[in-house]
């Protein structure tokens, strides 16, 4: 059975951080492949700015074709906004279901789990594998089945910081893949 990451964000733009967490992930051997979903609406995150979602998959796909062991994943882009977990999750097991999948997510996200749409059928569906933030601590969540990365290197750059350099001219080389650069101008 494979064991397939889960590593559902925004990606508004895909930056260096997300990819070497990901590499980093399948050399430890989390799990086998990472799908980065890219999630249409985020329902905490209603006023985000958003890149078309098309925009965002295709950078998703460039970045990733290096590393065959991670796609880019359009479900949700098909699924109807905003986009809830549960749903992905259902179409996912229904498409696919010999495979394990695990929900990757940084520590911050942790204390909300509990609030999120039908959360007790997301803990039976999936592990979620969780990333460190600053030392924050990561609080136990009644009937998930959580594991955290101890050692996990942390980037200190974010989707939002690149977007902010993009209107204010600055470059951004040094934090998007290569294979993309041009497409964050747009």
């Amino acid at each position: 059975m494979s064991r397939i990451g889960l590593y559902f964000g925004s990606f508004n733009p895909v930056h260096n951080g997300h990819l070497m967490l990901a590499q980093w992930i399948l050399n430890n051997g989390y799990v086998d492949e990472i799908w980065f979903v890219v999630s249409p609406q985020n329902p905490f995150k209603v006023n985000k700015e958003l890149m078309p979602g098309g925009l965002r998959l295709k950078m998703l796909q460039l970045s990733a074709e290096n590393d065959p062991r991670m796609h880019a994943c359009d479900i949700e882009l098909s699924l109807p906004t905003p986009s809830y977990t549960i749903n992905t999750l259902r179409a996912l097991t229904k498409q696919y279901p010999h495979f394990h999948f695990t929900m990757i997510m940084g520590a911050d996200n942790v204390p909300g789990l509990p609030h999120w749409r039908e959360a007790q059928a997301i803990f039976n569906i999936c592990d979620i594998l969780v990333y460190p933030r600053d030392n924050m601590p990561i609080p136990h969540v009644e009937g998930a089945r959580i594991r955290v990365m101890d050692n996990a290197p942390q980037f200190n750059v974010s989707s939002t910081q690149i977007r902010e350099w993009l209107k204010e001219g600055k470059p951004i080389s040094h934090y998007v893949p290569s294979q993309i650069l041009s497409l964050c101008s747009i």
